[in-house]
């Protein structure tokens, strides 16, 4: 058996993302802002297939939060399951998508939102109790994340946490097919490394928590729902290890 239970049969899972890659090997890359842009109505319906995720969420997070930093939010959804647990939760909520932000904007009056890049982003240090990301960071590389992680890591008070709810790759055959599948489409089309685009590219279990670990987190592995995996990744406290 699998340490990390990430698909009931990941031979299936690989066998359709060969077939998508395929179908859709001619497609153009699409810029991510403007990709949830034109899929605004749709991506809530989507999205909900995370619903028990959505639901756990609050209990990886430490009891006391006050302040909570919401990477790549999107609409809010997320919020729907923290703001009953932590009703004087202060949010600042980061996404690229500007109709995304307006509609969380609707939902969430408190809530401060930010417009931009996540990772051109300055994050105070010790400003946050809890660092959330759902569903998003399974489109960046490794480096771009280790950046981040450390970054992260800074804007935490000790003992917060950052829980990553994401895609991850069932084995590694799956990130070395989506990253090779992305590198040739990125060379097909003269789109550079810098430029966001919307394609999958999920790490697995071991390569996430390594880029945790080496940003100082202490990480454990909460499980994984319709394809939403959790992970918890913790700043000790001064004097606690690592």
């Amino acid at each position: 058996m699998d340490k990390f239970q990430i698909r009931e049969d990941p031979a299936a899972h690989l066998a359709g993302l060969r077939a998508w890659l395929k179908e859709t090997e001619g497609q153009p890359l699409e810029e991510m802002s403007d990709f949830f842009t034109v899929r605004l109505d749709d991506y809530e319906r989507h999205m909900k297939t995370w619903q028990d995720a959505y639901r756990a969420l609050p209990d990886f997070f430490p009891f006391a939060m006050r302040d909570l930093l919401d990477l790549g939010c999107g609409t809010g959804l997320e919020l729907e399951s923290l703001f009953p647990v932590f009703p004087d939760l202060r949010v600042t909520a980061v996404d690229l998508c500007v109709p995304m932000l307006e509609r969380l904007e609707d939902r969430f009056t408190s809530v401060c939102t930010l417009r931009g890049d996540y990772f051109a982003m300055d994050y105070p240090p010790e400003a946050f109790d809890g660092v959330l990301s759902f569903q998003s960071l399974h489109h960046f590389s490794p480096d771009k994340k280790a950046g981040l992680y450390a970054r992260l890591y800074r804007t935490l008070r000790p003992g917060g946490v950052f829980v990553l709810a994401d895609y991850l790759a069932c084995c590694p055959e799956e990130e070395k097919l989506m990253a090779g599948a992305l590198k040739r489409r990125r060379a097909a089309q003269n789109i550079p490394p810098e430029r966001l685009v919307h394609f999958d590219i999920p790490l697995t279990p071991e390569r996430e928590i390594a880029l945790l670990e080496g940003a100082g987190f202490s990480v454990s592995f909460a499980g994984s729902f319709a394809g939403t995996s959790i992970l918890t990744a913790r700043r000790p406290r001064d004097g606690e290890g690592g």
